[in-house]
């Protein structure tokens, strides 16, 4: 019986080849798992590229997953980064995993890519192991033991391979539909598509190139393209955009009250009416024990109490954690710092407090946690609300004791080592009030019970809980001297504790946020992000790291990527109270941040720049990420259309381009904007640009010569190579900047993907498809369009190429007329018609391409071309 994709095991492999090794230790010792023989490796006897192991396997097999062994000590020549390759072939392999592993003695297990972009089952025989940096920098590459896990039942294998022969076939027919279309070969595009019965793309995709590239009706390809985005067939690409950060100075009106400078205070928001509360915090001399609430819809801060110790609240306090209930409307808050001085008895208490925003009053749940169950008096800690489950869960954080329990030398231990005691994670059940001790601290006394389950507490860290997940998300913090980056997850349905390792992890600093740093967290459970501020480091020693960087981990990629990062230094404006002339906030810690997840919009205030031991902030900042919206893709792609629809005018009737440009493209441009402005300014100066070559005037190419100045738009078509190419860089640049203006990303790589198989012809190529010279030499430059059907998505190619400096660009139909090679007025103007025609195809061809790679790849026609595909 033929095997399915869970029946996985251990496969076998042989050393097929590899770049070196040094002394003895020889390939074939990745073999064998022995971590206590430091000789069992294989290393390289050089870290210069590339360095490489191939692994074959007795047959083809699917690799689902690799497992790496390693050294029971650290090693330097561990792999810090590296890259796995795979196929049938030995020249043909793709990418299957890019990582690296930990510089510990733990073994790690990555899965591997094992099926196609169409979702096949991938089959390969050859495994190739690519060392790119190591734990030290200098040293060689290390190997210690590999194993490759997967399925290789050969009867199923042999129907996987059909099925991977299968669409290879297909892929193979597609890339040939495309070049014949692009090179107006109609009867090989259409008897290949009879014979085959492969569709080069989604019919839709088909109906946009007949309209857009063969009959040039601008206006049927804008209603098209309108419908296209309303059915949101270009979603999945502006979901794959970058966010673009904006910060923004939450300025109030003057004269009305607001929360004064402070750090150590808490925020927390009330999603359902937008109402953000503050409370507390550390002005510089003094606690305070205010409540304020903002109101998001009217910019408005409302002092609810000064003094909440007077009407049952809690006391002045800094470095506490609250919570809110959006079922009840209540804010819970636990914790506080105690200097050393104020640790007593009487005041070492953790207690837990309720305040109900309806009634507006406060209520003492508990005059201490510990004495029911619950943490002791801590700060630094993390606290979330499970709202379903009525829940909620405090992690982490230091624990404060009275001054008589700790020794005077053991005070002086803490502050020379750091060794502080650290709380784990608890519960608190509302409806019950009852506390329970979920997991202990690695450090606690009952942790070494085998019926305990530890952790390892931390203080500066971030967690988070997803409600739909069902799980607490738990990142980076310090404890003692050791700045962590781990990530932990908590199930708290299934009480399990796991680390997840991001996919671009690598254990590289520069692909996470940094460690040590005062990190504020926020998570939005429907699009499966978190975020993450860093900004200045609490330790003197680590200031110069003073940037602010906003992160955000993708939960569904399990991929970490920086939104932003400015090195924004403080100064004098920093600590004004008017602050118009900051664009950002500088650098701070003991700051806060919410998130609206309604306004989709982050609120950070206040905090302490670490300038002056009693300076601390009042600023109030928002943070908007925006991604371009489909109103932002449709404004891009009509700009497209209509500037090369005026393009097209400019070149048969300037009267009615510059009707055009004054209205459609006039239009479409923001004026305000000055990068627009300009690229609208250069658009009207193609009415009074053109090329003279041997005394005649010819149109410009606007393909080899894109706007950028008019030194480079005068330039012959067969000028200088290198300043033509200057002035391509210049043109697509110059696009690219206004598509991001116009808030959407230009498509990368379409023309330099595309116009090589568009320009693959030679001039030779060409002659083969042009008549005889005079025959239908009459023919009028309105017959050039040809054949209108959907396979004739035709370039036409430019008649004496090699003469004219083109080098072979697309061919033209067939039945394209050879203009005269005479001087003759008629003649010239036969030539300057092709000229257009043929510049005109292409452009719209390119222009096609940019359009369709704003869709679903599953629409459209491959993205290679054959000439990819071909080395002479």
């Amino acid at each position: 019986m033929a095997g399915t994709i869970s029946d996985i095991k251990k496969l076998d492999y042989d050393i097929y080849k590899y770049s070196s090794y040094s002394s003895s230790y020889l390939p074939e010792n990745i073999r064998e798992d022995n971590p206590s023989n430091q000789t069992s490796r294989w290393s390289s006897n050089t870290n210069t590229p590339p360095q490489y192991l191939v692994l074959k396997l007795e047959r083809p097999a699917i690799v689902t997953k690799i497992k790496f062994g390693k050294y029971e000590k650290t090693h330097v020549c561990n792999l810090r980064k590296f890259k796995i390759l795979g196929g049938l072939e030995e020249e043909r392999m793709v990418l299957l995993f890019e990582g690296g592993l930990r510089n510990d003695s733990v073994p790690e297990t990555f899965n591997l890519k094992h099926r196609t972009n169409s979702g096949e089952l991938l089959p390969i025989k050859f495994i190739q192991i690519v060392p790119l940096l190591s734990w030290g920098p200098s040293f060689n590459f290390c190997i210690w033991y590999v194993e490759l896990l997967g399925i290789e039942d050969s009867m199923f294998i042999l129907s996987n391979l059909r099925k991977y022969n299968m669409l290879r076939e297909v892929e193979i027919v597609r890339l040939f539909l495309k070049h014949c279309r692009q090179q107006g070969y109609v009867n090989s595009f259409s008897a290949l598509q009879e014979e085959t019965g492969v569709k080069l793309e989604d019919e839709k995709m088909t109906e946009l190139h007949e309209t857009l590239v063969n009959r040039g009706d601008f206006k049927k390809t804008e209603e098209m393209l309108v419908g296209f985005i309303e059915n949101g067939l270009m979603d999945n690409y502006l979901e794959r955009q970058e966010y673009k950060p904006q910060w923004s100075l939450q300025l109030t009106p003057e004269n009305e009250p607001r929360p004064g400078r402070r750090g150590g205070h808490q925020l927390i928001i009330d999603p359902m009416t937008s109402t953000i509360y503050l409370y507390g915090g550390w002005d510089g001399n003094e606690d305070l024990s205010d409540l304020w609430s903002y109101d998001v819809k009217t910019n408005r801060w409302t002092l609810i109490h000064e003094r909440s110790e007077l009407l049952d609240g809690p006391t002045p306090r800094a470095c506490h954690k609250m919570v809110y209930d959006t079922r009840n409307s209540q804010i819970f808050m636990l914790g506080r710092y105690l200097d050393s001085a104020s640790r007593t008895e009487e005041n070492i208490n953790s207690d837990f407090y309720l305040y109900n925003t309806i009634t507006k009053t406060w209520f003492l749940i508990c005059n201490d946690t510990s004495q029911v169950g619950g943490p002791q008096l801590v700060f630094d800690h993390q606290m979330c609300i499970d709202v379903d489950k009525q829940t909620i869960y405090v992690f982490g954080g230091r624990i404060l004791e009275p001054n008589y329990r700790v020794s005077l030398s053991f005070r002086n231990e803490e502050e020379t080592t750091g060794q502080y005691r650290y709380s784990g994670l608890f519960s608190y059940h509302i409806s019950t009030n009852t506390w329970a001790h979920i997991l202990v601290d690695c450090e606690h006394p009952t942790a070494s019970s085998p019926y305990v389950q530890s952790i390892r507490s931390r203080v500066t860290h971030s967690m988070l809980f997803h409600h739909k997940h069902r799980k607490l998300y738990i990142f980076g913090g310090q404890r003692g001297k050791d700045y962590m980056t781990d990530f932990l997850i908590y199930d708290v349905n299934t009480n399990e504790l796991s680390n997840m390792t991001p996919e671009n992890n690598n254990t590289d600093t520069k692909n996470v946020p940094q460690s040590g740093f005062t990190q504020r967290a926020t998570i939005d459970c429907e699009k499966d992000e978190i975020y993450v501020l860093t900004s200045l480091s609490k330790e003197k020693e680590r200031r110069d790291l003073n940037i602010n960087s906003f992160w955000l981990f993708s939960l569904s990629k399990k991929e970490w990527c920086c939104v932003y990062k400015s090195e924004h230094s403080n100064g004098e404006n920093c600590y004004q109270k008017s602050q118009n002339t900051c664009h950002e906030p500088c650098p701070r810690y003991a700051h806060q941040i919410v998130y609206d997840t309604t306004n989709q919009v982050h609120f950070l205030f206040g905090g302490n720049p670490g300038t002056n031991s009693n300076v601390r902030l009042d600023d109030f900042w928002v943070l908007r990420l925006e991604k371009p919206n489909r109103g932002n893709i449709l404004r891009y792609c009509k700009y497209l259309l209509r500037k090369q629809e005026y393009e097209e005018i400019t070149k048969n009737d300037p009267l009615s381009a510059i009707l055009y440009l004054q209205t459609k493209l006039y239009d479409i441009i923001d004026h305000s904007d000055p990068v627009q402005l300009k690229e609208f300014h250069k658009l009207a100066s193609l009415l009074f640009k053109s090329d003279t070559v041997d005394g005649e005037t010819e149109p410009t190419s606007l393909l080899t010569c894109p706007l950028a100045s008019t030194a480079s738009a005068s330039a012959p078509v067969g000028g200088n190579k290198h300043k033509q190419q200057r002035a391509d860089d210049d043109g697509h640049k110059e696009e690219e900047n206004l598509a991001k203006v116009m808030r959407v990303e230009s498509p990368k790589s379409v023309e330099e993907a595309d116009t090589s198989s568009i320009s693959s012809m030679s001039s030779s190529d060409c002659s083969q498809n042009q008549p005889q010279q005079g025959a239908a030499t009459q023919q009028p430059p309105e017959k050039l369009e040809g054949n209108s059907s959907a396979a004739n998505s035709t370039v036409p190619q430019k008649p004496n190429a090699a003469k004219d400096g083109d080098g072979g660009r697309a061919a033209i139909e067939a039945n394209a007329p050879t203009p005269s090679t005479s001087r003759s007025s008629g003649g010239m103007a036969r030539n300057r018609a092709i000229d257009q025609q043929f510049e005109m195809k292409i452009r719209r061809c390119l222009l096609f391409n940019k359009l369709v790679d704003l869709m679903p790849e599953a629409l459209c026609q491959p993205k290679k071309n054959i000439s990819d595909f071909v080395l002479l």
